[in-house]
């Protein structure tokens, strides 16, 4: 395990190099054009937030990031462990597939993933020459999506061994409480999973049980993002905030 690729000083969205061939992103909520409560890089057209504010974000990012108009695909989460292969952007008639996790192999779509205390998860074969990308909150970590997506990353071609991984920003052990009852049921399935909170009380470390699934899986390349949503005020947290904007995690293969 090890620390992210450092995303710049200059720009804290700046886009890095997961591996040879693959490029990776995790947005935050500054350079953004949505206003209050989702100011400013509010990616999510699903909270309430101008559609036309959220159609700008997305449009900035893909402009920083080198991708065409149609450069992006979303996913229609709903905390579940269903993965979908995506050989296209979404358009307006199919939409985006429901799922919690997504793969491609074409060159140029950068898979998104929304977010605001869940972990957007990112993965790439560079010899496969396949992404992936996952949203493992509470509920998909129990029902074990980031696995879902490696096993499907794998029958498509891509090997566990040669895979890197990425864990982006996501709210940590010490400000995750939540009732012991629930702890407990989630550690039944991921041990590493649960933890005691800043305050004594029961808790959900989402990432470290992300990084046990991984390890688990056979992927050896895992590297995180050490920030916590609900202590970063430049990024989304439901959690601290109520209402509020998401920020997103993103990948692609080079063309």
């Amino acid at each position: 395990m090890s620390a992210a690729p450092d995303r710049g000083a200059g720009c804290p969205w700046q886009p890095f190099e997961l591996c040879q061939g693959v490029h990776a992103l995790f947005t935050g909520r500054r350079g953004g054009i949505s206003r209050a409560p989702f100011a400013e890089l509010n990616m999510s057209g699903t909270v309430g937030d101008d559609p036309a504010a959220v159609s700008g974000n997305r449009q900035l990012v893909a402009a920083a990031c080198g991708l065409g108009p149609a450069g992006m695909a979303w996913m229609s989460q709903v905390h579940g462990c269903d993965v979908s292969y995506v050989p296209v952007a979404s358009g307006p008639c199919a939409g985006p597939p429901q799922a919690d996790a997504i793969f491609t192999d074409m060159p140029g779509l950068a898979l998104g993933v929304l977010v605001a205390d869940c972990a957007p998860v990112l993965l790439a074969d560079p010899a496969a020459r396949l992404v992936g990308a996952a949203h493992a909150g509470r509920a998909g970590l129990a029902s074990g999506v980031v696995p879902a997506l490696v096993a499907a990353l794998a029958a498509a071609g891509a090997s566990p061994g040669r895979m890197h991984a990425v864990i982006g920003p996501v709210i940590c052990g010490a400000c995750y409480e939540v009732p012991a009852e629930l702890r407990a049921m989630v550690a039944g399935v991921v041990p590493e999973a649960g933890c005691i909170t800043r305050a004594g009380t029961a808790g959900i470390d989402i990432r470290s049980g992300i990084e046990a699934q991984l390890a688990s899986a056979g992927i050896r390349a895992i590297s995180v993002d050490p920030r916590c949503t609900a202590e970063t005020p430049d990024l989304y947290s439901y959690r601290r905030d109520g209402r509020t904007g998401r920020f997103a995690g993103l990948i692609w293969l080079a063309s």
